[in-house]
This record gives structure tokens, sequence and C-alpha cells, in this order.
């Protein structure tokens, strides 16, 4: 980190403060809980991994919610067989979501543009179909994989006899519930964020934004980029593996319906909302649909009433009416509308207005002009 550039450096810096604060600054918006702020660091890291694909090498994967549900459940098998602590578990969700990506990659990088697409939601949805009816030994099918007291856990056999409830995910022997599960999965997105910078500004994610810019001239100067797109396709399974493993580790569950083509949508549209090609953007993004999702969602008409309570009989009632349809089950359509005046007048997503922003400021402080100094006197 110490030879990292200065707005590298304070980059990261603001990010991991921002993060760590998160249960300080989110209490005004009501979103100060663990559950959701462990939600908001696990899709943050979802996006961020996604947006090494898709914002550097310009790919658009509609399966990574494949390698998602993979390593949520890899690592149930890992808690269930091996031992209760989250690290043996990531680690085996890792590696076997970079196998995974590795296979799925080889065989979608063939093609690019909508055809890589296109296979990479069909491999998804052939995953969403195993997992859901015919590999149902090995993931419980609908009903979903999770912890059981009868569980093996031949590791944790060794050093302790078995207790006689469900335990608990640990980290050392220590409990991921509440703020601390909060701050565990805040550190590895802290991590993962330290990564993606790194792989960003190195020549490796020079050469991604090369294939981005233009493959077929590099292709045509007999530059081979297939190794570097792969590469780039199992970073960005990892990731996915990593963030699925976590909500595991958060919730200990892992259902086929983290693999449907529904969450593969949703970390693309993570992606754009927030600025592709960015580092903060694809996490901004995250956080502010995992907020619409579990706020907006719950926000009901009593609610409603009681914040237009304000207004003249009658008035408040259709504003109740008319506010209703943006909350509750509605919420997809505030989404929807934020979405679209993204695309419409910040193509470049949230991150794209920040340098507006910005760039607006910088230049209102160029043309102020500076105070005149006073005129020397001539000496007599």
């Amino acid at each position: 980190m110490l030879t990292m550039p200065r707005n590298d450096l304070l980059l990261f810096l603001g990010f991991a403060i921002a993060v760590l604060t998160m249960p300080i600054w989110m209490a005004p918006f009501g979103a100060a809980y663990p559950d959701l702020l462990q939600r908001f660091m696990i899709y943050g890291l979802f996006a961020l991994g996604f947006n090494i694909l898709f914002g550097l090498t310009g790919y658009l994967s509609f399966g990574h919610a494949a390698f998602f549900g993979v390593g949520s459940y890899a690592a149930v098998w890992s808690m269930k067989l091996l031992t209760i602590d989250a690290l043996p578990a990531m680690i085996f969700a890792l590696i076997i979501s970079g196998i995974f990506a590795l296979a799925i990659g080889y065989v979608s990088l063939r093609r690019s543009g909508i055809y890589f697409s296109i296979l990479t939601l069909a491999f998804a949805q052939m995953s969403y179909n195993l997992a859901y009816s015919v590999l149902t030994p090995i993931t419980n099918g609908e009903t979903g994989l999770q912890l059981n007291i009868n569980d093996p856990r031949y590791l944790d056999r060794m050093f302790s006899a078995a207790t006689p409830s469900v335990p608990s995910p640990t980290m050392l022997g220590l409990p991921l519930t509440g703020f601390t599960g909060f701050y565990f999965c805040a550190g590895f997105l802290i991590i993962a964020f330290f990564i993606a910078q790194r792989i960003t500004g190195s020549p490796f994610g020079m050469m991604l934004k090369g294939i981005k810019s233009n493959q077929t001239r590099m292709n045509y100067t007999g530059f081979n980029t297939r190794p570097y797109t792969l590469a780039a396709f199992v970073i960005s399974g990892m990731y996915a593996g990593l963030a699925g493993s976590l909500l595991a580790i958060t919730d200990p569950l892992a259902g086929a319906e983290r693999m449907q083509w529904t969450a593969s949508g949703e970390v693309v549209l993570m992606t754009i909302l927030g600025g592709a090609g960015t580092l903060v953007g694809p996490v901004i993004g995250a956080w502010l649909i995992k907020y619409f999702e579990n706020i907006f969602s719950a926000i009901n008409e009593n609610m409603l009433a009681r914040f237009w309570d304000f207004l003249p009989d009658g008035l408040d009632h259709a504003a109740v009416v008319v506010s209703a349809k943006f909350v509750g089950e509605g919420w997809f359509l505030t989404l929807g509308l934020v979405f679209v005046l993204i695309v419409v007048f910040l193509p470049g997503g949230i991150m794209e207005g920040v340098r507006r922003i910005a760039s607006w400021i910088d230049r209102n402080r160029k043309s102020t002009p500076k105070s005149a100094s006073p005129k020397t006197q001539p000496a007599e």
C-alpha cells in the first residue's frame, strides 16, 4: 500500500473508512441493523467482482449467479463435513467456484458479444436446474442445503464433543452474529476492493482495458487476448463464490434460488447503476438496490399516513394512495424509475454524476478571481 499512488491510497482509505463507519452514517436512513449491513457488504463484493469482467473487459455475463450459488453450496458443505469455522468454508468456496468458472469461461469465451452473454445465461440456467431437481442428494433441491445436528464435522469432533443444538458459524471460535458478522464481511470487502484496485492499475488491468477498447485490433497485431479474458473471468467468478460463501456463513443456507437468472441480472443492474468500469460505483449500486429491496419494500400505508399527516384532510389520503404505488410491493417501480433516470441523464452511472459535480466545483474554483494584491507604491 505504501507504494500506491497518492490518489489510489486516498481512495482506498476513504472507502475503508466509509465501510467501517456504515453503522453510524446509515442510522438516519433506517439501515443500520446488522443483517442488512451484512448484505450490503456481500452484494458489494459480488458487484465488485463482476465489474472486473464487465467493467474492464466489456464482456457481459448473465450467468454470474451460478458462481454465487456454487460458493454458497461449497461453504455449507465445508461446514457440514469439516468444521463450523468460516475460514475453511471460504477457502473451499474459492477453489470450487474458481474451477467452475474456469470450465464455463473456457467454453463461453470462444464467443464474444451477445453470443457470450447467451452462453453464460445458458450455463447459469443449467446450473440452477441441476441444483433444483437433478443433484438433490448434494443440493437438497427446493428445500435448500442447511446445517444439521447430525452433520459429521470431522475436524470439530477431533477437538470437542457434539453440541445438543445446531451450531452457528464462527471465526476462530468467535460467533459471527450481529455487528461481529458485519465487520467480518466488511473486512473481506475492503480486502477485495484493494485487490481489485491493484488489478485495475496493473499491466494486467491495462491489457483488460485494451481488450474492452478494441479487442479486434489487438488480435490483428498477433496478441492473444484469450488468456487475459479467461483470467478475468475466473477472478470474477471467484469473487462471486467468495460472496456466496459469506452469505452462507451469515445465513447458513444454500438454495437453488441464488442461481436463478434474476440474480445474475441483479448484479448487472448493480454495476450499471453505480458505474461500470469504476471501483466504487458497483459497490454503491449494490448498496442502493439492497436498500430499496429491504427498506422501501417494508413501507406500508400506515407509515405513509403518518408521514403525510401534515397535509390537509383529503389531500393526505391522495398522497398516501399515490406514494403507496412506489413502496411496499411496488418498490420495483421506484427502482425502475431511478434506473431510467440514471441511464438517460447519467449513462456512466452514479459515479458519472459524482465526476460531473467534482468537475463543476473545480471549474468554479478556478474561475473565481483571486483577490488583487495591493499595488506597491513607487519609491520617492
